[in-house]
C-alpha cells in the first residue's frame, strides 16, 4: 500500500508542473500554500469585475432601462483613477512606514475603498429600480450614487491589484517572478469564473432585492478574502528606516528612466490598442444576449464565466509556450489574431439566431485576450528594472485600465448612436437591435488589426540581436 501511495504522489507531483498553469511557481521561500493564500486578493478583484462589467450592466440596461451610454460611462468611471496606478506602484516601491511595511498599507486602503463602493451601490440601485420607498426619490440621486459606487469600487480594485502584484514579486525569487505574477492572473480568472457562476445561480429568478443581497455579500467577501490574503505576508522591517538612502528618486525621475528603457513607450501603446480591441464589448455582451438572442439574466451572467474560461485557457497555453523561451510579443500578436474570428462569430450569432455561435465567439474572445495579456505582462516583467517593478506593473496596469475604460465608454456610446440612427432611418442596412452591437464588434476587429501592426516592430526587434551576433562570431 505504501508503494502504491508513493507512486500516486510522485505521479501527481509530476502532473502538476506539466499540466497545471504556474504550478511550478512555488519555491522553498514561497510555498504554494502561501502563494495561493496571497492570490485571494485577485479573487476579490475578479468578483468585483464580474459584478461591474457583467451582472450590473445587463441589469441596468435591460431590467432598469438605463441608457447603455450612461451605463458605459458609469463602468468607465474608474478610468479617472486608472492613470494613477503607475504613481501608486512607485509610491509602494519607496514608501517608508513606521510599522516597517511598504505594500500592506496600500492594499488595505484599497480594500476599504472597494468595500465602501460596494456598500453604497445597493441603495443607488434601489433608487434606480423605483421600488418601495425609493419611488419618491429623484432618479438623478440613484444615478449619482451608482456613479460614485462604481468609482470607489474601481479605485479600490486598482490600488489593491497594483500593489498586490508588486508584493507578490517582492516575495518571489527573481527567476520565478513572471510565473508568480502569471499565477496571480490565473487566480483572477478563477475568481471571475466562480463569481459569474454564483451570481448567475443567485439571480436566476431576478428581483431587485435579490440583487441587493448579492452585492452586500460581495462586499463582505471582499473584506474577508483580502484580510486572509494579507495576513503575515509582508515582513515588518522597522530598521530599514535607519538604513534608507538619504534621497529617493522622484516619480518624474523614475518615470523618465523607465520611459527611456527598452522600447517602453511602444510596448505601452501596443498594450493600449490591444486592450481597447478586447474591451469595447465588455458592457455589451450580456445586453446583446438579452436583447438580440433573448437569453435570461442567469444565462447571460454565465457568459462572463465563459469569457474567463477562455482567458484561463489562453493563460495556460501561454505559460506553457513562454516557459520554453518563446517571444512574448509574438504570443501577444497571436492573441490579437485569435480575436478576429472571435468577433466574427459574435456578429454572425444575430443573423443566424445562434446562441452557440455567441458562446463560441465569447470563449475565443477570452482565449485571445488571455494570450495577449500574458504576452504583454511577461514582456513587462522581463524588462522591468529590479527597483522599478511596482512602477512597471503600475504603468502596464494604468495603460490597460485606461484603454479599457475608454473602450467601454465608446462601445456604449457607439451602440446608442447607431441604434438611434437606425430608428430614424427604417431603411438602414444594419437593421434591427443587433445593428448597434455589430458596429462595435466590427470596430474591435479593426483595432485588432492595428494591434498586430503595432506589435510587428517589437517582434522584429527580438530577432535583431540574434542576426547581429552571427558576423561577430565569424569575425572571431
Amino acid at each position: 500500500m505504501n508503494k502504491i501511495s508513493r507512486k500516486v504522489m510522485s505521479s501527481w507531483v509530476a502532473f502538476g508542473p506539466r499540466f497545471m498553469p504556474f504550478a511550478d511557481a512555488a519555491t522553498a521561500e514561497l510555498p504554494l500554500s502561501r502563494l495561493l493564500r496571497l492570490s485571494l486578493f485577485q479573487v476579490s478583484v475578479g468578483m468585483a469585475l464580474v459584478l461591474l462589467i457583467g451582472t450590473l450592466n445587463r441589469v441596468m440596461i435591460v431590467e432598469l432601462d438605463v441608457p447603455a451610454s450612461l451605463v458605459a460611462i458609469m463602468i468607465s468611471l474608474p478610468l479617472i483613477f486608472a492613470p494613477f496606478r503607475a504613481l501608486i506602484g512607485f509610491r509602494s516601491d519607496t514608501h517608508r512606514s513606521e510599522l516597517g511595511w511598504k505594500r500592506v498599507p496600500f492594499i488595505w486602503q484599497g480594500t476599504l475603498v472597494q468595500f465602501g463602493g460596494l456598500a453604497i451601490m445597493p441603495f443607488a440601485l434601489l433608487v434606480l429600480s423605483g421600488g418601495g420607498n425609493a419611488s419618491h426619490a429623484p432618479i438623478w440621486i440613484g444615478r449619482l450614487g451608482a456613479g460614485l459606487a462604481f468609482l470607489l469600487v474601481g479605485a479600490g480594485l486598482h490600488t489593491t491589484q497594483t500593489v498586490g502584484l508588486a508584493l507578490a514579486t517582492d516575495l518571489a525569487p527573481v527567476e520565478s517572478q513572471p510565473k508568480v505574477v502569471g499565477l496571480m492572473y490565473v487566480m483572477l480568472l478563477v475568481g471571475m469564473i466562480a463569481s459569474a457562476l454564483f451570481f448567475g445561480a443567485a439571480l436566476a429568478n431576478f428581483t431587485p432585492g435579490r440583487l441587493v443581497q448579492v452585492i452586500q455579500g460581495s462586499a463582505l467577501a471582499t473584506m474577508i478574502l483580502n484580510v486572509i490574503a494579507l495576513w503575515k505576508q509582508e515582513a515588518r522591517r522597522p530598521r530599514r528606516l535607519a538604513t534608507a538612502p538619504a534621497r529617493t528618486p522622484t516619480f518624474r525621475e523614475s518615470w523618465s528612466s523607465f520611459r527611456d528603457g527598452d522600447r517602453a513607450l511602444r510596448r505601452l501603446i501596443a498594450v493600449g490598442i490591444g486592450t481597447m480591441a478586447f474591451s469595447m464589448e465588455d458592457v455589451l455582451l450580456e445586453p446583446y444576449g438579452g436583447q438580440v438572442l433573448h437569453l435570461t439574466v442567469g444565462t447571460t451572467t454565465k457568459l462572463t464565466a465563459t469569457l474567463a474560461l477562455g482567458g484561463l485557457c489562453g493563460f495556460g497555453l501561454a505559460s506553457r509556450v513562454l516557459s520554453r523561451g518563446a517571444d512574448p510579443f509574438r504570443m501577444a500578436s497571436a492573441g490579437a489574431l485569435f480575436g478576429i474570428p472571435a468577433f466574427v462569430c459574435v456578429i454572425l450569432a444575430a443573423p443566424l439566431n445562434s446562441p452557440a455561435f455567441f458562446v463560441l465567439g465569447t470563449l475565443l474572445i477570452g482565449f485571445g485576450a488571455g494570450l495577449f495579456g500574458h504576452g504583454t505582462l511577461t514582456a513587462t516583467m522581463n524588462r522591468a528594472p529590479a527597483d522599478q517593478r511596482g512602477l512597471a506593473l503600475g504603468a502596464w496596469g494604468a495603460v490597460q485600465a485606461s484603454a479599457a475604460g475608454v473602450a467601454v465608454a465608446l462601445g456604449g456610446i457607439v451602440r446608442d448612436l447607431v441604434t438611434g440612427a437606425e430608428g430614424a432611418n427604417p431603411a438602414s442596412v444594419l437593421g434591427g437591435p443587433a445593428g448597434g452591437y455589430s458596429t462595435v464588434y466590427a470596430i474591435e476587429i479593426v483595432l485588432l488589426i492595428f494591434t498586430i501592426v503595432a506589435m510587428a516592430p517589437l517582434v522584429m526587434a527580438t530577432r535583431e540581436p540574434r542576426v547581429a551576433e552571427a558576423p561577430a562570431l565569424e569575425h572571431r
